[in-house]
Order: C-alpha cells, then structure tokens, then sequence
C-alpha cells in the first residue's frame, strides 16, 4: 500500500508524523537519547535489519535530527549525534513514556524510570501551559487559526467550529505574572527592610519530564 505523505500538511502534527510517524524512526531515537552513537549499537539494541536502520538513519541526518560525525580513519566510521533539532524532540519521547507507564504498562511498574539529575529524583513528563504553568488538558484547550494556515483553510475551519479565529495582539491577556515579580509584590516586600533581592529569588521551575 503506497504511503499518504504528510509533509506538505499545513500542520504541525501531520508535518512530525510524516518525518518521524513509522514505528522504527521513534524507537532510534529513543536509541539515541539512552547513548547509543554507532550503528552497530542501534542494531543491537533494536534488533532492527540493517537496511531499514541505515535508511531510518539517513532520513534522521538528511533532515536535521542526527549528524552523522567520522569516529575512525581506516576504515573510515561514522557515529550518529543527535542535533539541537533532535534533542528537542526529546519531551515527546518523555510524554510518550509518561501516556505508555500510566495506560499500557503490566503489573510490575513502568520498564524504563526516568532521573533528573540536577536535582536526583525519579520524574516524569508533564506538559504544562508555558504561560501560567497549569497542566494542559484537552478540555481546557482551544485550537486558534494559527498565521501558517491558509486563508480559505482558516475561514473554513472557523466557520465550522473546529478552530476559533485568534484574537488581535491588543486583545490578548496580560501574561502571567512571574514567581519574582510575584514576590516583588507580596509580604516580603511589604517594608524597606524587605526588599526582595532579585538574584536571591528562586527561579521558576522548569517543565520537567
């Protein structure tokens, strides 16, 4: 059955599905992220024919996730690095690991646990709205005609319901206040001898997986 491509898709989902929707191109990357570089380890470890890892591999450097760096002269190796393109896809394999431990794990617990080192304790992945910080869930989310979607898509989507036009820039929310400017307001600095001192004041956590 010949494959629908996607990549020309005016969306963001169907644009990753078509560059990384198969079920090896994951699993390499996932490869990738635990340390595998060689192309003899992500054959072991995925236990993956040769032919389809190398054009899984090519795909991933011709498009920008991988770059394929020589380790060895004679005979000339390569070893596969992930990008600042590839590390970036990173959360999704984490939210994928979180969705796969809560609803398709067995009775022993999740496979693979993950550690954040900076601060040592056993975490998972959380997507989180970047402004506010509250989690993201689909009944709390609308989708927006974004500026990359074509006129007559947009008009079409917005007439039927399914996106909402976004708002102009004047009629947005004020973003949401930061944990410093927060404290900047609050009962610490309530006197002069107070003052809350910017660079003592703790940053806003990261989202996490």
């Amino acid at each position: 059955m010949k494959r629908t491509p996607f990549g020309s898709w005016p969306c963001s989902i169907a644009r990753a599905v078509d560059l990384l929707g198969d079920w090896w191109t994951p699993l390499v990357l996932r490869e990738a992220v635990f340390g595998s570089r060689r192309f003899e380890e992500f054959q072991r470890n995925l236990g993956i024919g040769r032919n389809v890892l190398a054009q899984r591999l090519n795909r991933l450097v011709d498009e920008g996730l991988m770059d394929r760096v020589p380790y060895q002269d004679r005979p000339l190796r390569h070893e596969y690095v992930l990008t600042a393109k590839g590390r970036d896809f990173f959360p999704v394999l984490a939210a994928i690991i979180a969705w796969g431990d809560t609803w398709l794990a067995e009775d022993e617990g999740a496979p693979v646990v993950l550690r954040h080192r900076p601060c040592g304790h056993e975490t998972h992945a959380q997507v989180v709205c970047a402004e506010c910080g509250d989690a993201l869930r689909v009944e709390d989310v609308e989708a927006l005609a974004g500026p990359g979607l074509p006129a007559r898509l947009a008009d079409a989507a917005v007439a039927s319901g399914r996106f909402r036009p976004r708002p102009a820039p004047d009629e947005l929310p004020s973003p949401a206040p930061t944990p410093a400017a927060t404290a900047a307001v609050g009962p610490a600095a309530s006197g002069p001898e107070q003052d809350a001192d910017p660079a003592a004041s703790p940053a806003a956590p990261a989202a996490t997986p």
